[in-house]
């Protein structure tokens, strides 16, 4: 959807969502501004636009693997994830409103906790890739880094929900195990990182 602050609709009144659902293009950011859901304008490339973007994208981002052929399980969890990024949205559109709660941290934990019983510890890093599954959450989990440092470069300089930086440090934990955990549904194994494996390569 186009208009003001991507498409992170929550910062919508509910008064006013069925008209701007029904209305692609508004003009009203032509002018290099968007509207926050309190009323106020901000400009395009505040700190805070580029936190609501950035979740934004790393909401996409879960949608494309969410368009592969996953278990049960593991779907059921990232459709919960994207709920609660909109859940995040909205509160970054709209200053001082928490629509998150610490259960929500709780909840990634436990799922955390609950995967990582079933991979074997790790004795090197690991490289993006192996089933498409995988590799769609290992860029996954890299936008939602991205997306958890643009929270706290807001937090310097706004009063943030502390809720809002534990989750997406938690997620982007979670998302990594998933992208092991989909390596092992798909029968396939990490990808390891070879330390200065082309160090010697003879390019003759």
């Amino acid at each position: 959807m186009g208009g003001d602050a991507g498409s992170i609709h929550c910062h919508i009144p509910a008064s006013d969502m069925p008209k701007r659902l029904t209305k692609i293009y508004t003009r009203t950011g032509d002018d290099g501004t968007t509207g926050l859901g309190d009323g106020t304008r901000s400009v395009k490339e505040s700190l805070r636009i580029e936190a609501i973007g950035t979740v934004d994208e790393l909401n996409s981002c879960i949608g494309v693997l969410l368009a592969e052929n996953l278990e049960d399980g593991v779907r059921l969890k990232l459709e919960n994830i994207q709920h609660d990024l909109f859940d995040l949205g909205g509160d970054l559109s709209i200053p001082g409103r928490v629509s998150m709660s610490e259960a929500q941290v709780s909840r990634l934990e436990k799922e955390l906790d609950e995967y990582n019983t079933r991979l074997t510890p790790l004795r090197e890093f690991i490289l993006p890739g192996g089933a498409r599954a995988a590799a769609l959450c290992h860029v996954a989990r890299a936008v939602c880094r991205r997306a958890e440092r643009c929270v706290v470069k807001l937090s310097r300089t706004e009063t943030m929900i502390p809720f809002h930086l534990q989750y997406l440090n938690r997620l982007s934990d979670l998302l990594f195990v998933l992208c092991r955990i989909l390596n092992r549904q798909q029968g396939m194994e990490d990808v390891l990182w070879q330390p200065g494996k082309n160090r010697d390569f003879d390019s003759a």
